[in-house]
């Protein structure tokens, strides 16, 4: 592999914690963007060099890969205005800063991979959506194609660049499960409202996988889907994962709750879904280690 440089937003997020060891088993030598640099680099034990600022990097740092996973949780908090414009700066501006750095870079990076998110594809009802699907005028698709819009940027400097758009990302200590396992537990969890809402989720090693089989495979660039190939509905997710728990998984919580408790938030990410397809993977032969949501959650619980 050529690609030995390799610059990272994002690094000490879920899914990034679980990337660098990956990329570091590859030889890798690894520059993460943090706002808190000695803490990210005690999190790997100093195998990582972090910068508080790109501008810190020179016209002559190369990175042959720029890996953009930053951004504020966009399910953390219910959706005031302000939160809304925290979720978008923490986006658009980190990429806006990344194209900055790549158009005075020397020697530009061979490959791009930049944060997105099955938001984009809108508030969907039953048709299956590869990467070819368009969006509509919700927040979550608006925000991910103004996302990927600042990225695209990056192809007219020559830049090979893959928009990952990322599903429902399940792993242990940490993710969307952290915060669905304690009514489960209690044998208190089940759908929320009708439970007919698809969930296009995805094991974090296979988020992993995806990003090296980009990194490696040339000729994948624009969207590409990060979900595993069986999405399920919520009522199925939730009687999946009473099953690995050995718990009941009836307990409806009703739709008029959801939106009292999370409004628009909870409307959007909770209350409706896509039923995506990862067809870039499937279509490049990524073999997925967790096809299928009943292996993902016994080796996660």
């Amino acid at each position: 592999m050529s690609q030995n440089n390799c610059l990272l937003t994002g690094g000490s997020g879920f899914i990034g914690q679980a990337l660098v060891p990956a990329l570091l088993q590859r030889g890798m030598k690894i520059t993460i963007l943090s706002r808190s640099p000695k803490t990210t680099e005690g999190l790997f034990d100093g195998a990582v060099t972090a910068i508080a600022d790109l501008k810190q990097l020179t016209s002559n740092d190369h990175f042959e890969c720029v890996i953009n996973l930053a951004g504020f949780g966009i399910a953390d908090k219910r959706w005031s205005e302000s939160v809304k414009q925290t979720i978008r700066d923490s986006r658009i501006e980190t990429t806006a800063a990344l194209i900055d750095y790549f158009k005075r870079a020397e020697t530009k990076p061979d490959t791009f991979i930049s944060g997105s998110a099955i938001g984009v594809y809108g508030l969907r009802d039953d048709q299956p959506l590869d990467e070819t699907a368009g969006g509509d005028d919700s927040f979550s698709s608006q925000l991910c194609q103004e996302w990927e819009s600042e990225a695209q940027q990056a192809e007219a400097l020559g830049i090979r660049t893959s928009y990952l758009r990322t599903g429902v990302v399940l792993g242990k200590n940490g993710g969307a499960l952290s915060k669905m396992l304690p009514p489960f537990k209690f044998g208190l969890g089940g759908p929320m409202g009708s439970g007919q809402q698809w969930m296009s989720w995805i094991h974090r090693d296979d988020i992993v996988g995806i990003i090296l089989h980009v990194m490696d495979n040339k000729s994948i660039q624009g969207a590409v889907n990060g979900t595993a190939p069986t999405p399920v509905t919520n009522k199925a997710f939730s009687q999946a994962l009473g099953k690995v728990l050995n718990r009941p998984a009836f307990l409806p919580l009703p739709s008029f709750v959801v939106k009292l408790l999370m409004g628009k938030m909870g409307e959007e990410l909770l209350l409706s879904g896509q039923r995506v397809i990862p067809q870039k993977a499937l279509q490049t032969q990524y073999a997925f280690r967790y096809p299928d949501l009943p292996s993902a959650l016994k080796e996660i619980l």
